[in-house]
């Protein structure tokens, strides 16, 4: 018995067929087009090319899931808003079900992208995991005694968007002093340029001569060379990093939380000095028994797993 998961994002399609246990059999990836009718064109196509490089029909799988970023409504399989994309008020799951023959289910990006970590990454052999993604904004979601938790209304998991600063910076959403703002790979960078118009003999100059070349690597890069400007970015960065997560892990105590997304490739540089400021922010810090906190192990699989697999653990 096998699946077919799809993730949709603003660059490409990513699709693959998975069996029960959360193997990744085979998948394909092309560009994302433009439009309701293309993008599921394209999803058809993804789904097509990722059966052949498996060796299976897609009209062989059980169903196909969808994850998609943006505001979702799983029981009418509508893509309400995903601005990134252009799309809104689109029943996508109607229309792939058109063109695969197959019942398909929707899911957000971020749910389907824990549910994956939590069948076969970071959360393999636990019952529950909370999935944190560093990238443009702060996504996450968690698996919660097994099943996947969404809210009532499917918009659960919106931790990007709970404040940390009040008053702070303006976040995308509206509010003010978001964690997103902060914790994101996004936020990162625009600390370090804040940091570099203040300190214009910081080393940090000497790796990207214009603000626009900072990249989240960059802070990193420079405190390993051993500039302090660099180092108070990241010290505060990592503060900020772990003042959400432990709000995370004080709620909701999942066996495993797990962190994604470019950041988390600076290894033990971010993550020692993460579990350092967590030893003192969680409620739990003197409990035999703790959160695990780990980095993602799927990468950019783990959205196509979850989707495929959304109607097992919804």
């Amino acid at each position: 018995m096998y699946y077919i998961g799809i993730d949709l994002g603003g660059t490409n399609v990513a699709a693959g067929m998975v069996d029960e246990g959360g193997k990744l059999l085979g998948k394909a990836s092309i560009p994302c087009p433009r439009g309701s009718e293309a993008i599921a064109d394209a999803i058809a196509q993804a789904a097509r090319l990722a059966g052949e490089a498996a060796g299976l029909e897609p009209a062989g799988a059980r169903s196909v899931g969808l994850a998609s970023p943006g505001v979702i409504d799983p029981e009418k399989g509508i893509v309400l808003h995903a601005f990134n994309l252009g799309l809104d008020n689109v029943p996508l799951a109607d229309m792939l079900s058109q063109r695969l023959s197959l019942p398909a289910v929707l899911e957000n990006d971020a749910n389907a992208a824990a549910l994956g970590e939590f069948v076969s990454g970071a959360g393999m052999g636990h019952k529950s995991l909370v999935a944190v993604t560093l990238g443009t904004g702060v996504g996450s979601g968690a698996v919660l005694e097994g099943k996947l938790y969404t809210g009532f209304n499917y918009a659960g998991m919106e931790s990007g968007h709970t404040v940390i600063h009040r008053g702070g910076r303006e976040c995308t959403c509206g509010r003010k002093g978001c964690w997103e703002a902060y914790a994101s790979a996004t936020g990162l960078i625009r600390s370090t340029r804040e940091a570099m118009e203040r300190n214009v003999d910081s080393a940090l100059w000497r790796l990207v001569p214009t603000l626009e070349e900072v990249n989240g690597k960059t802070p990193f890069d420079a405190a390993q060379a051993g500039d302090a400007v660099a180092q108070a970015v990241l010290d505060e960065y990592v503060e900020d990093l772990a003042c959400g997560l432990a709000n995370l892990i004080n709620i909701l105590q999942p066996e495993v939380l797990c962190i994604g997304g470019g950041i988390c490739k600076q290894g033990d540089n971010l993550l020692k000095p993460l579990r350092a400021a967590l030893d003192r922010e969680e409620f739990t810090r003197d409990n035999p028994r703790r959160t695990k906190v780990c980095v993602a192990q799927l990468g950019n699989d783990a959205g196509i797993i979850g989707g495929a697999l959304v109607p097992m653990y919804r």
